[in-house]
């Protein structure tokens, strides 16, 4: 008889005590029936949850040993979750899917048939989301900006949902770079692998609270545009040559006024719009400079992305 197919789902947990249990049993619902012809794990990464979803966890471990554990000793962020997940899956294909029950487990069985067909990498992307209208208009933002400056490829809606093969994994895990300095839909999309994509629909949230917020959208977009593209480099160039043109062109015009015995300071006004403006680019740029500069500096410290305060599987594993 041939040996199944293991499948592994890669769950990053950050407060998501309400959700795991019916998560759970939804995964297994769908190898107990429609993927009855796979086999499964499910490898669950505890983010420093405070709110009881390592003990959840445990529980489901204990029922299960198909149920795998990753506790860090507390929050590094979803992208260290993901990683930590990837890096303990054993399958010949990854799934990544939210703790939160937004994204529907029955998007499982839809990207392993793509898989099935050859394809490396599936992503689900969303076609409509019942958020609230600020939680549509800010990712619309994001994803908007993520797309300009890194693939077109990249749905407009966002994805978090995805599969990998374990060949496009190793691939993934190749990747040396910090945790937090990573854009995982560029990298994703920088594989070079054909894309298979699968449309839903975003559910409302109806268990516990979005972690993520405006402002923190905002920082995760600025992580993103500086991780992994040069054009706030390259802008700030060219809006430097054009500004000391045009500034040294004024200058001439100063000094052709006082050659004619006109006093330059009857320009006060627009002097002080010009400084005020150029201050303010000034210190944008610093800024955005500054931005690169913590990256390298955090490169170069080589601290690991996450600790592990224990793994907890089935000695079977």
């Amino acid at each position: 008889m041939d040996k199944k197919k293991l499948i592994s789902l890669c769950i990053p947990v950050y407060q998501n005590a309400t959700s795991l249990e019916i998560l759970y049993e939804e995964i297994k619902g769908h190898f107990d029936n429609s993927l009855k012809s796979y086999d499964f794990e499910i490898c669950f990464t505890n983010d420093g949850s405070t709110d009881g979803s390592l003990e959840i966890l445990k529980s489901l471990q204990k029922r299960d040993s198909r149920v795998r554990i990753t506790n860090f000793t507390r929050n590094f962020g979803q992208n260290a979750s993901t990683i930590a997940a990837h890096k303990l899956a054993k399958g010949d294909a990854i799934i990544t899917i939210s703790a939160d029950l937004q994204d529907p487990t029955n998007l499982i069985p839809r990207m392993i048939v793509e898989w099935e067909k050859g394809v490396e990498f599936v992503i689900c992307f969303r076609e409509g989301r019942n958020d609230s209208i600020l939680n549509k208009v800010t990712s619309l933002i994001y994803y908007s900006m993520i797309r300009f400056h890194t693939s077109k490829e990249i749905p407009i809606g966002g994805f978090d949902c995805y599969l990998l093969s374990k060949r496009a994994l190793d691939k993934l895990n190749a990747f040396s770079d910090r945790g937090f300095v990573r854009s995982f839909h560029f990298d994703l999309f920088s594989l070079g692998y054909k894309v298979s994509k699968v449309p839903y629909t975003r559910l409302k949230r109806v268990h516990g609270k979005s972690q993520i917020r405006f402002f923190k959208r905002f920082f995760l977009f600025i992580e993103a545009l500086t991780s992994t593209s040069y054009i706030p480099l390259r802008i700030m160039t060219i809006l430097g040559v054009g500004i000391s043109t045009f500034g040294f062109l004024w200058a001439f015009g100063i000094f052709l006024q006082w050659m004619r015995g006109e006093s330059p300071f009857e320009g006060w006004s627009a002097i002080m719009v010009a400084i005020l403006i150029i201050g303010g680019l000034i210190i944008l740029m610093l800024g955005m400079i500054g931005e690169y500069i913590w990256k390298i500096y955090q490169e170069t410290k080589k601290r690991p992305d996450y600790i592990i305060d224990e793994i907890i599987e089935s000695d079977e594993q």
